[in-house]
């Protein structure tokens, strides 16, 4: 008898790790598994921007795909600062335009203002094809790089539409 409840105690524990597991691996997952999507794919976009810094001040999301070029409308409420929209424009945008291939604008909104990105201009300031990135890693370390030359930020604002 003893054997039976050792047994079912250790299956219950097993069973409760594994579950706890998976969920920490569907929520906080590799987020180049949604390389090539498409600006259409409503689940894969969420799934990305709910990956990405701010993603507890995003306010919802916008997929324009009646006619081309393709865009994505991204609100958020309640960023700080002038410097936390900046960085999260330049990080979030160069996630999305690397994972989703058909993506040719990003509009950011919130109210600290409204800026839209296109693919073209991003790729311009890195001076990379954002396609050929490979892996986060990667794409991390150039999204610092950049971020952390002040003056390039500036520029990169300055020339912008915002």
């Amino acid at each position: 008898m003893r054997m039976i409840k050792f047994l079912l105690f250790s299956l219950m524990v097993m069973l409760l790790l594994s579950g706890c597991h998976s969920n920490a691996t569907d929520t906080n997952g590799d987020i180049f598994q949604y390389k090539n999507s498409f600006v259409g794919d409503n689940n894969a976009v969420g799934n990305i921007t709910n990956q990405l810094p701010a993603a507890e001040y995003l306010n919802g999301f916008e997929l324009k795909t009646s006619e081309e070029p393709y865009g994505i409308i991204l609100n958020y409420e309640g960023l700080i600062s002038d410097q936390e929209y900046r960085e999260t424009v330049i990080h979030n945008a160069t996630f999305l335009f690397t994972l989703v291939q058909n993506v040719d604008w990003i509009t950011f909104n919130s109210d600290l203002g409204e800026y839209t990105i296109t693919k073209e201009q991003l790729q311009e300031w890195f001076d990379i094809e954002l396609s050929e990135v490979q892996n986060e890693d990667e794409l991390s370390e150039l999204i610092q790089v950049n971020l952390a030359d002040t003056n390039k930020v500036n520029h990169f604002f300055k020339n912008g539409e915002r």
